[in-house]
């Protein structure tokens, strides 16, 4: 629902709304915000919240660090629980410049700006994505809570029980979850949330990720969605099932068309399999995110596609009868700890040139690529993706796509930051080599 600024003041008062909270994201994705007090939220609704944007991750520089948050009024929610004893709010906003532009350096302004791009050919974006994560007590080292599998349930299992308020949580505040369930690995859970266009679906992404750690905190345990957690064990992913709608009619489909998909559909599998490696620092932007991508553990690593093939990068989903709005596409590289506005946008970016340009799709791959040796990955010409944070960047900095879907400003900002991310990393020394060599050299 979409509400006017007379109507959210009201719904605040019949509702004993104290403040409410203004987010905004930095180029890690990296929840940002204020707290506005109802006294000033009308002001706020009018013309924004200003602030210094000089100290946050891929914002500006001192010299240009005037902004201003201007909330965006669909998002408006209100919490499903009290903080300190007081009833909140929350919005997303745009993050502007002093004269009131788009500011180059809001992740949610680039995904603005694709959709916008989708829109100008005819499409409508849509995402659905399927966020895992990890429950751990609370402690300095990642220790489970259970030991369970896949799909497995206890109505006794803490895990469980934390799950379930935490779907009770996300729909309380709007966000529709299609299912959930226990992960592979132990303590690892997923939530999926119900397809919706790709800029509402970022925003439920951040809701998500924050709702999913303040349920568990309440719970006496904590939520990580970090990559890889635990040595030997899945990692957790973001799958992304991706479709673009022409008015009410999938663009995806086809009746005649291979696997029911349409032309447009596999020039738009052909340009997520080009670009995949220049994006990837995107999808996976930290150095813990190539302990996930390795064979052996479910997680693609090679660049392919397919229907029932779960070892390939790009999946199609078996086409149901009747269910002609559910043909889509499944990305299954990205993580659960990257930005989504800027992950959804590389990927969309990406599609929307494999369409543009009328990319060829080549042959789907349905063997398990997993146990094929190199020289016949070789032989069918099946590429991986990096391999670690520093190959990830050399990609990403080359790419004339991702420099004209993310602009110089974060392009650049996400280039620097990683780059000390490696060189941070690179120089440490590990509990590994001090097991293994120092003993011995």
């Amino acid at each position: 629902m979409t509400y006017t600024a007379e109507q959210i003041t009201k719904l605040m008062d019949k509702e004993k709304v104290k403040y409410i909270r203004i987010y905004f994201t930095d180029v890690l994705g990296t929840l940002k915000g204020m707290s506005i007090t109802r006294s000033e939220i009308d002001e706020v609704l009018e013309n924004g919240q200003g602030f210094d944007g000089s100290s946050i991750e891929g914002f500006a520089r001192i010299e240009e660090s005037d902004l201003s948050a201007r909330p965006d009024l669909s998002t408006f929610r209100i919490f499903p629980w009290d903080i300190s004893g007081e009833r909140v709010a929350m919005m997303f906003a745009d993050v502007q410049t002093p004269t009131g532009e788009p500011y180059s350096g809001d992740p949610r302004q680039i995904l603005r700006r694709v959709l916008k791009k989708a829109a100008d050919m005819g499409y409508t974006a849509y995402i659905g994505p399927e966020l895992e994560f990890f429950y751990f007590r609370q402690n300095s080292n990642p220790e489970t809570i259970d030991s369970a599998g896949y799909f497995d349930y206890g109505t006794i299992d803490q895990g469980a029980r934390v799950r379930k308020k935490t779907v009770v949580a996300l729909e309380s505040v709007g966000i529709q979850v299609e299912c959930s369930h226990h992960e592979v690995a132990p303590s690892q859970h997923e939530i999926d949330l119900k397809y919706s266009d790709a800029l509402k679906m970022a925003d439920q992404a951040m809701i998500y990720r924050m709702i999913v750690k303040e349920v568990a905190l309440e719970n006496g345990i904590f939520a990580s969605f970090m990559p890889k957690p635990l040595f030997g064990q899945n990692g957790s992913g973001m799958h992304c099932h991706q479709s673009l709608f022409k008015g009410s009619n999938n663009a995806f489909f086809s009746k005649t068309g291979e696997y029911h998909l349409s032309d447009t559909g596999r020039s738009y599998i052909a340009g997520l399999l080009k670009h995949v490696r220049e994006f990837t620092l995107v999808t996976n932007q930290w150095v813990n995110s190539y302990k996930r991508l390795v064979p052996g553990y479910e997680a693609p690593v090679y660049i392919s596609w397919g229907q029932r093939n779960r070892s390939s990068l790009v999946r199609i989903p078996m086409y149901r009868y009747g269910k002609e709005k559910a043909t889509r596409v499944e990305l299954r590289s990205p993580d659960p700890a990257c930005n989504p506005y800027l992950a959804f946008a590389v990927m969309l970016a990406s599609g929307l040139e494999g369409i543009k340009n009328k990319y060829e799709l080549g042959n789907p791959v349905e063997e398990n690529i997993f146990h094929m040796d190199d020289a016949m990955r070789k032989k069918k010409k099946i590429d991986s993706l990096p391999g670690t944070l520093a190959e990830a960047i050399d990609l990403f900095e080359n790419s004339k796509l991702m420099k004209e879907t993310l602009g110089e400003h974060i392009h650049g900002s996400l280039i620097a930051n990683k780059v000390k991310e490696w060189d941070q990393y690179r120089i440490q020394v590990s509990n590994y080599e001090i097991e293994r060599f120092y003993p011995i050299l």
